[in-house]
């Protein structure tokens, strides 16, 4: 017989499986927990239960719970042994009879029993199936509705049939509501028992109100710093080195200083663009100074609540007290040390309360005893002033770019473990690198190393040093072009950049001139400096702003002036932006020794800018811009001077181009050479190549 719902019931387990809402009833057989493990073995018996959906969702729930408390043991039998009566309830389950089938079994009296649900559109029905053998079977019929014509058949008949309505069950009301919030109030208990065992509850290192500890400080502690950088692993910065020693010797031997009455600097800024060498020194003290170090970045006092910074603040100068004497090392502190009323929140934001509780902690009225601050950021500009107040950080020091000693003694320190070529020198790629960092150095010699070992050389050549240095500055190497009219204008371009620069007095050397792609160049010329090019004079500015026109004026002149490119738009943006330096900036046009830009109009706010731009008049405006032209117009005129005398040298130097693609400072000077006397201050002896020494 089949079910549309069977409950297994054994010494209190429950197995339930429902598809409708019924009322409870037992056909066959019952088993009653007293008699549940006789019922067990006797598995020829069919079971066949008929339950409300409410009441077998109880029943299972109270089962499963029997079940973990220790019931466990009877349920693989029981679920075997009546596994004829769980397959025929899924039978009574899945029956269904349409209702002119219902009305055929309910002329010839088949019909039984009827029960009413759902207002009388559904009706369970108890029939004897001839297909089963006169057997009962118990289907499910679809009504239209409940009519007065088929209750009065009913009657008529004498059919037992009975209307229900669904009922809810106090117990399972209960039971639902208490499984819907059992997971959030697990959820709230652990967090809860999670803040209180990690003393981020009320008065807890984390502060008061903050769970999981999230106003703790995540600050790196380190006892005894082992961070595999010494003072002889910095070189370029001899002058932040010098003072940082000078605070390494005062925490190892303090007596020297107190006996004549000195006292620990109590923070020390480090201030310069990206990549010279900030960090490197702050490990480089750590190092060295064998006292505890702590280490954290600006970003990470800031978080999207208000008052999490402060907390932070607070429990890392608590542990650096416990610690004392030690060092504070904050990374990028322009992330909170911004100046106060700048920003969306006015006084109440997250990043000024931070601020103030460091201003605090600093130099406040307990004062810091034994710690020592360094702090590193490029944007020294957009600090607090109350930040940078002697008692607070007494030392700004300032770490540039290095000079070209100072690149030549960092090409050491990153060349030590590296093999070089007797032909590669470190001072001429020192002088080859103006305005690298240290950070880019040491990427230098890593690309020519990786490029060597590309190659399947054992060593780095000059050539791999020569294509990392194009590669960093102009871009990837692209494909050089095929014989044609494009290629030959590229190289008349750059040979004019050449020409008209190296017989300019006071302009660079030319290093090389190649037709090799970089990036979004055609093609390129090199130039060297002679010296660190710290102090630039007039002579020279103007020689650069000759030798950048020369491309246009050789495309002018040799193919005339409507086959003029796009490919001297670098160029003239360039010539352009400097020539206006001249005269706004460092005073050197007819307008006079005037600093004509206002501070602001350099400043990163694009609003500063704006009210900068507009505070000058449209006559003052008007000047600079005849001033910028007229430096621009003399310039060309003189580029177009040098193209025109020296064709044939042009020629000449152009076919050799076109044959070998790239051309040496040395090789070109000495062609032309042979056409026109070059000027003695732009004279340059053939380069002699030294063994490295590293």
């Amino acid at each position: 017989m089949a079910a549309s719902s069977a409950c297994l019931v054994g010494n209190g387990l429950s197995t339930c499986g429902s598809k409708l809402s019924l009322n409870k009833e037992i056909y066959g057989k019952y088993l009653s927990p007293s008699s549940g493990l006789l019922s067990l073995r006797k598995t020829s018996t069919s079971i066949v239960v008929k339950a409300s959906l409410d009441q077998n969702q109880h029943e299972g729930r109270r089962g499963f719970l029997k079940l973990l408390l220790g019931n466990a043991g009877l349920a693989l039998p029981a679920i075997v042994g009546t596994g004829k009566a769980l397959a025929d309830d899924q039978e009574v389950s899945s029956s269904r009879m349409s209702y002119s089938r219902f009305l055929e079994y309910l002329d010839k009296d088949r019909v039984q029993k009827v029960d009413l649900y759902e207002n009388g559109t559904i009706a369970i029905v108890e029939a004897l199936s001839p297909e089963l053998g006169n057997r009962v079977q118990r289907v499910r019929v679809q009504l239209p509705g409940l009519s007065q014509e088929l209750l009065q058949k009913f009657r008529e008949k004498n059919i037992d049939f009975a209307a229900h309505n669904a009922q809810e069950d106090s117990g399972s009301l209960l039971f639902n509501l208490i499984g819907n919030l059992a997971f959030p109030l697990i959820l709230i208990g652990g967090l809860f028992l999670l803040s209180r065992r990690g003393g981020g509850g009320m008065g807890g290192p984390g502060g008061p109100g903050f769970p999981l500890n999230i106003g703790q400080s995540k600050a790196k502690f380190q006892m005894e710093p082992n961070t595999g950088v010494t003072f002889d692993d910095v070189a370029g910065v001899d002058e932040a080195k010098a003072d940082f020693m000078e605070v390494v010797e005062f925490l190892k031997k303090p007596e020297r200083f107190t006996s004549i009455g000195a006292r620990i600097p109590k923070g020390v800024l480090l201030i310069g663009p990206p990549g010279t060498g900030k960090t490197l020194l702050a490990k480089a003290i750590a190092g060295e100074a064998g006292v505890p170090f702590f280490s954290i970045s600006g970003s990470e006092f800031v978080e999207m609540f208000v008052g999490v910074g402060a907390s932070r603040v607070r429990d890392l100068f608590k542990k650096a007290k416990e610690n004392a004497p030690c060092i504070v090392f904050v990374d990028e502190i322009d992330a909170v040390g911004r100046s106060r009323g700048a920003g969306i929140g006015g006084g109440n934001d997250e990043r000024e309360q931070t601020l103030n509780q460091l201003l605090t902690e600093m130099d406040g009225f307990e004062g810091n005893t034994g710690i020592i601050v360094v702090a590193a950021t490029n944007r020294a500009d957009i600090l607090d002033s109350a930040l940078l107040r002697p008692g607070r950080f007494d030392r700004q020091v300032m770490v540039d770019v290095p000079d070209v000693r100072g690149r030549t003694e960092i090409l050491k320190v990153h060349g030590s473990n590296k093999k070089f070529e007797g032909d590669v020198s470190l001072e001429v790629v020192a002088m080859r690198t103006p305005g690298f960092s240290g950070a880019d150095l040491a990427n230098l010699l890593n690309e020519a190393a990786i490029l060597a070992g590309r190659r399947g050389k054992t060593s780095i050549s000059s050539k791999e040093i020569d294509d990392s240095i194009d590669r960093i500055v102009a871009g990837m190497e692209g494909t050089v072009m095929t014989d044609g009219k494009s290629k030959s204008l590229v190289a008349y371009h750059e040979v004019g950049h050449a020409i008209c620069g190296t017989l300019t007095p006071g302009h660079d050397a030319v290093q090389k001139v190649t037709l090799v792609p970089r990036g979004q160049a055609r093609g390129l010329t090199w130039f060297i400096p002679s010296d660190d090019p710290t102090l630039i004079s007039k002579k020279q500015l103007f020689a650069r702003i000759v030798g950048g026109l020369g491309g246009r004026a050789a495309e002018e002149i040799i193919f005339g002036e409507s086959e003029v490119t796009t490919g001297a738009g670098g160029d003239l943006q360039q010539i352009t932006g400097l020539a206006k330096q001249m005269v706004t900036t460092f005073g050197m046009s007819d307008i006079g020794p005037w600093s004509l830009m206002d501070t602001s109009a350099q400043s990163q706010d694009v609003i500063m800018r704006m009210m900068a731009r507009n505070s000058m008049s449209e006559r003052l405006a008007e000047d600079i811009d005849v001033a910028t032209k007229q430096i621009s117009d003399k310039a060309y005129e003189i580029a177009l001077t040098h193209i025109r005398n020296n064709r044939e040298a042009m020629d000449k130097i152009v076919e050799v181009l076109l044959e070998k693609e790239t051309v040496s400072g040395d090789e070109f000077r000495a062609i032309l050479s042979e056409f026109v006397e070059i000027p003695v201050e732009n004279r340059v002896a053939p380069a002699v190549k030294t063994a490295v020494a590293v």
